[in-house]
């Protein structure tokens, strides 16, 4: 059996915190992400389970005990309280009584009357001699409430037993006291006032108005097959009126005069708690307040139907008129005056609950977890279920919350982990391109190096003959063809030479190197036509660094080369840098030229891709520039607009190399 009268269902939690928000006790725990009912904190006032849109809150049913009693020899009566109306909408009330005398109550009883007996002793608590000051004792949240978070209160709760209390005490007094007394009213509370040990024996069982449709299901009672009954005597007058709010005050013909402020009736779980600070501190000025924990009891969380409350209260309100318009006057004053004498007192006890505030630098470091280093940080957005941030720092200290609950610190940390997980799969990407295109590498130097060495020899000599020959030979015709085959067999061994360098790309030689140079050796073997300018330019505090002279000078020649044939034949600029990047070193080299579309961009490393047109490109260039900046253990960029809508067309390839090994 769950501990306490409220519990949670584990499975249907979904940390929504919505309970946390509405407990007033601030009785809900958060452990692991699951919100725990804590009973001795809980005053069973059922936001919780109202509020809950998952159903994961849940109420300890009384069936058991209620069909318990039933069962047995004593006789049972039903004291049903008198907010039904709001509840029984589908039928008339003598089919309610019907239905609860088809389930084996002896007796049907109002618990209004008790209200009006109740709302006699306000009355006269109101205009005695007394000057103290009172809290209404009706509704049994406030009164645990007091009793936890406020015990210095206790004295200045009404010494009145509920109208539910009452009720019992009349039934015991008029039938006996064999007869069993089983409450049935809106209200998850009773069910907590009915078990204080200062109350033992007054109220045997509670059971909402839920459980006692869930009780009619179990005996397959229906409305259309009980006979219509009246409640059994005595009978209520303007007692009925209580589950709304200000309706004690009208029974007990207790006017709230909004100049003297003598009575304050308030209602609703936030209007309350201030209600009850303000009359502790004697800022309300009151005399008696009046406070119901829910809307008025037709509120309770023990009501089933979804009705708002303004139809709830009309169909009291109809319901009391036509009672009253019925009602033998008479018989309910002679009622009155038999329990005139009846002991309507009762007592209480502190039982506090109150939170210790902890050291500062404790909630400092609390707060400082969740990011609230400054007030400013402090949003206070309620967002966790607390007022404030500082309530919530208290109860992680507490062992009631947890830090992880801070709504605008977990979007931040979230926000930092993407960050993070996006560095790191951007990371994680530029790795495997670079294993796959190194895979590539390897595996197209192992075929280039196979290809060239039984490729070359044969064409060198192809290459010498023809050209033997064409020196040698008269006949112009026969000359062009053999001139013809000399440059085809010259273009593949240049093919030839360029997949052996392919090829050789395993090894790097560092030696310090002035980076300065390194334009000028590139650009001195290159013809460079009369429509291309180009400009170099060199800022480095340091031009040291220890790289491969050759391999970065063919690398930079490679993107010079390409540089130059995307300028054909319009030509354009040409500007090659050497600058800083930090801590290693950067070779730039730019055209203005047509640009490389984006479709291409990715593919540009790739061995014998090219776009160049037939005869023009091997499509090796890049790929072995780029197989020399990884052997230096660099990165190498390349930025590309050939629409020229989105700007000046170009491209830019960047060779970043560490200055060290």
């Amino acid at each position: 059996m769950p501990e306490g009268f409220i519990y949670t269902i584990e499975e249907r939690c979904r940390m929504c915190y919505t309970c946390v928000r509405e407990c007033p006790a601030k009785a809900i725990q958060i452990v692991s992400g699951q919100a725990k009912v804590i009973a001795e904190r809980c005053i069973a006032c059922g936001n919780c389970v109202r509020v809950c849109s998952q159903g994961a809150k849940a109420v300890r049913s009384s069936l058991p005990e209620v069909e318990a009693l039933l069962g047995g020899r004593a006789p049972v009566a039903a004291c049903v309280a008198p907010s039904f109306p709001a509840e029984f909408v589908e039928f008339d009330y003598r089919t309610l009584v019907g239905m609860l005398r088809a389930a084996g109550f002896a007796g049907v009883h109002e618990v209004a009357f008790g209200a009006d007996l109740v709302a006699r002793e306000y009355h006269r608590l109101l205009n005695g001699e007394s000057a103290a000051r009172h809290i209404a004792a009706n509704c049994p949240a406030v009164v645990a409430y007091v009793e936890r978070y406020h015990p210095e209160m206790v004295g200045a709760l009404a010494p009145v037993v509920s109208p539910m209390v009452a009720a019992a005490r009349v039934l015991r007094k008029r039938r006996g006291p064999q007869w069993k007394m089983v409450f049935i009213g809106p209200c998850i509370a009773k069910k907590a006032e009915a078990a204080d040990p200062l109350l033992a024996g007054e109220v045997d069982a509670v059971l909402t108005f839920v459980e006692l449709r869930e009780l009619f299901a179990r005996r397959g009672i229906q409305p259309q097959a009980v006979v219509p009954d009246d409640f059994d005597p005595p009978h209520a007058g303007a007692g009925a009126l209580f589950p709304i709010s200000g309706g004690m005050l009208q029974a007990g013909e207790i006017r709230e005069d909004l100049l003297t402020g003598e009575v304050v009736a308030t209602q609703g779980r936030v209007r309350v708690l201030e209600a009850i600070r303000e009359f502790a501190t004697g800022d309300l000025g009151a005399s008696l307040l009046e406070a119901l924990c829910c809307e008025g009891c037709i509120m309770g969380a023990g009501i089933e139907n979804e009705l708002p409350l303004f139809n709830r209260r009309r169909r009291v309100r109809e319901f009391v008129r036509a009672r009253m318009a019925s009602l033998d006057v008479h018989r309910w004053a002679e009622e009155m005056r038999r329990f005139a004498e009846l002991d309507l007192t009762r007592q209480y006890r502190p039982n506090d609950q109150r939170i210790v505030p902890p050291p500062r630098n404790e909630l400092a470091a609390v707060l400082a977890r969740m990011g609230k280093t400054r007030p400013e940080d402090e949003l206070n957005c309620g967002a966790c279920g607390y007022d404030t941030c500082r309530e919530h720092a208290i109860a992680v200290l507490k062992g009631l919350a947890e830090s992880e609950m801070c709504l605008p610190q977990t979007i931040e940390n979230l926000r930092r982990a993407i960050g993070e997980l996006e560095e790191s799969h951007a990371q994680l990407a530029s790795a495997q391109e670079a294993l796959v295109q190194s895979e590539k590498l390897a595996s197209m130097g192992q075929l280039a190096a196979g290809i060239a060495h039984e490729v070359n020899n044969p064409l060198g000599i192809v290459l010498m003959y023809a050209h033997l020959l064409a020196d040698s030979c008269d006949d112009p015709r026969l000359r062009d063809d053999l001139r013809m085959i000399a440059e085809q067999a010259d273009r593949c061994k240049r093919i030839v030479s360029g997949l052996l360098h392919f090829a050789r790309q395993n090894k790097v030689v560092r030696v310090p190197v002035d980076m300065r140079e390194l334009p000028e050796r590139a650009l001195r073997g290159l013809p460079i036509p009369k429509n291309v300018e180009v400009r170099v330019s060199c800022d480095l505090a340091d031009p040291t660094a220890e790289i491969d002279r050759d391999q970065i000078v063919q690398a930079m020649t490679n993107l010079i080369t390409n540089a130059i044939a995307a300028m054909e034949p319009q030509g354009g600029t040409l500007q090659v840098r050497v600058f800083e990047d930090r801590n290693r070193v950067a070779v730039s080299v730019a055209d203005s030229g047509c640009g490389i579309p984006e479709e291409n961009l990715k593919r540009v490393f790739d061995p014998f891709f090219t776009t160049k047109p037939m005869g023009k490109g091997t499509g090796l260039g890049l790929a072995v520039t780029y197989g020399i900046v990884k052997m230096h253990s660099g990165e190498i960029r390349v930025e590309s607009n050939a629409d020229p809508s989105r700007g000046p067309t170009g491209s830019t390839f960047t060779l970043l190399l560490p200055r060290t090994a």
